[in-house]
């Protein structure tokens, strides 16, 4: 499955691995329409971006305008990373940075560079060096036993004393700790306790806690002389959301408040979202859902905003996020459906069931997994080994051992089924077969049978195919309408261009018959 999805989708971050001198290469350009429009010889392209284009041939980097003409030559012998809006480069194992757009920011001549969007801190050996894009400076911070970027733009440097911030306006205050935790905040420790900082290296929370612990995003919980807190990272304050003398504890995004030692309260990271007397246990099942457990034996299932998706309700063990107003839940071991109210719409009779989607759940009994509608009634015979949801009318099942499509009767679309079947973000689906792929439509109309190595849609009526350890295009006809005998394929989206890469045969001269050279081609 990765190495389909690697090819279906575009990564932001680009990490390469070349080695060795790039060997040129002959490129046919073509237009969106597949129309050659010109031929490129004797070099070697790659695509960073959408708008980057840079050429490796004979270790000489060189940046490409959209007609493939060098405008600026690098200075290094590889590409070593691309992060947007910076460019890393390598040579005789030291780094260099460059902006995209052809600023050279440091020389290949660094152990590290740590990169954020505004700013570079580069390093030889203990000695490190920043630059801030906004002014345009570079600066020499200091030699550190380690420093990087941390996620707000402070610099967070290591010593053998404890750490510093260097480019705060106090570089020189020691830190007993410092955690890059969030975009705006930095967790803070000294001898006095636990605080946050900001961007600008100023305190917003000062560090007077006796703990603090990081929840997710911007969101702490903190703890202070019997005193628990919700605490929310600002750009200039932190504000506590919540705060208690009451015991609150936190597990796994799981915050419970106890008032003389009885659950009171289920929190979320910014304040209270069920307060009510009675509760037992709080399980969370999900992310973002919860079953409560009252002292009445009733359960509920409550969703992160505070809403009783399923109210509580008796004769349940178990609750599950659902849709349609059917939701998956157990008793006696069994699953069942049960409603809003909590009543029970489709008896626990099952050995697992699955999610309603588009008026039908895959469930589990003894001879396998089959479909049931809204009030229970089976739809789809249970045979199958595994069984999907319903997306726009198609489920993905298993079969005798081979994946295959069906319709809300049942019917599989494929006469034989492959080895796994998955579904792609734009709702076509990828065959696989002895580690060979294919493509459907969105309806579940074969497009080509899994017979590449890899493919990639890169628009409609084009993807890209890998067959032989060669490229092609092919339309969603399954019609080859760029021939499978090209080395790669790229598609500059920016210029709405493809160029076809093949190998470059040099021209070799030879003496005439009156002793002068002239040139042929093999």
């Amino acid at each position: 499955m990765s190495k389909v999805l690697g090819q279906w989708i575009s990564a932001s971050m680009l990490i390469l691995a070349f080695t060795g001198t790039a060997s040129a290469q002959m490129y046919e350009v073509y237009d969106s329409e597949l129309n050659l429009i010109q031929r490129i010889n004797d070099d070697h392209i790659f695509l960073l971006s959408e708008s980057i284009r840079v050429s490796d041939k004979d270790a000489r980097l060189q940046l490409l305008g959209n007609n493939y003409k060098p405008f600026l030559e690098l200075e290094g012998e590889a590409i070593y990373q691309y992060l947007s809006p910076w460019i890393l480069v390598e040579q005789d194992g030291k780094l260099g940075a460059y902006h995209e757009y052809g600023e050279q920011i440091f020389k290949p001549e660094y152990d590290a560079i740590d990169m954020r969007y505004n700013e570079l801190l580069a390093n030889k050996g203990n000695a490190y060096h920043l630059y801030d894009v906004g002014t345009k400076i570079h600066s020499f911070l200091g030699q550190y036993e380690a420093a990087h970027i941390a996620s707000n733009g402070q610099v967070i440097a290591k010593i053998p004393a404890g750490y510093l911030l260097p480019i705060s306006e106090d570089p020189n205050h020691l830190y007993l700790d410092l955690q890059s935790t969030s975009p705006k905040a930095i967790l803070a420790q000294e001898a006095e306790g636990y605080g946050l900082i900001n961007r600008h290296g100023q305190y917003i929370l000062e560090p007077v806690l006796d703990s603090l612990r990081h929840l997710e995003g911007e969101f702490y919980f903190g703890y202070n002389e019997n005193q628990y807190m919700l605490i929310e990272a600002r750009e200039e304050t932190a504000e506590i959301r919540y705060s208690s003398y009451h015991k609150i504890t936190e597990k796994e995004g799981l915050i419970l408040e106890y008032i003389h030692g009885r659950l009171r309260r289920v929190m979320e990271k910014d304040g209270i979202l069920l307060d009510m007397m009675g509760m037992q246990q709080v399980v969370k099942v999900d992310p973002t859902h919860y079953n409560v457990y009252f002292k009445d034996r009733k359960v509920g299932l409550l969703d992160h905003s505070g809403n009783w998706q399923v109210s509580p309700s008796d004769s349940i063990e178990v609750i599950y996020a659902g849709n349609e107003n059917r939701y998956a839940a157990t008793t006696g071991q069994q699953y069942g459906y049960v409603d809003k109210g909590g009543k029970w719409i489709i008896k626990a009779q099952f050995q697992e069931a699955s999610p309603f989607s588009e008026g039908l759940a895959a469930i589990r009994n003894n001879s396998g997994w089959g479909y049931i509608d809204l009030y229970g009634k089976s739809i789809i015979f249970p045979e199958f080994e595994s069984a999907g949801q319903f997306q726009r009318g198609l489920a993905v099942i298993r079969s005798s051992g081979k994946a295959n499509l069906i319709d809300p009767q049942g019917r599989k679309l494929l006469a034989e089924g492959y080895d796994d079947i998955f579904r792609s973000d734009d709702s076509y689906f990828i065959t696989e077969n002895n580690g060979l792929f294919g493509i459907l439509d969105p309806l579940g109309n074969e497009i080509t049978p899994p017979i590449f190595q890899s493919l990639r849609r890169e628009s409609f009526n084009q993807i890209v195919v890998q067959r032989n350890d060669r490229y092609g295009i092919m339309d969603e006809q399954g019609e080859v309408i760029l021939p499978i005998y090209y080395l790669d394929i790229l598609v500059d989206k920016e210029a709405r261009k493809i160029l076809a890469e093949d190998l470059y045969t040099p021209p070799i001269s030879e003496e005439d018959g009156k002793g002068k050279k002239k040139k042929k081609t093999k």
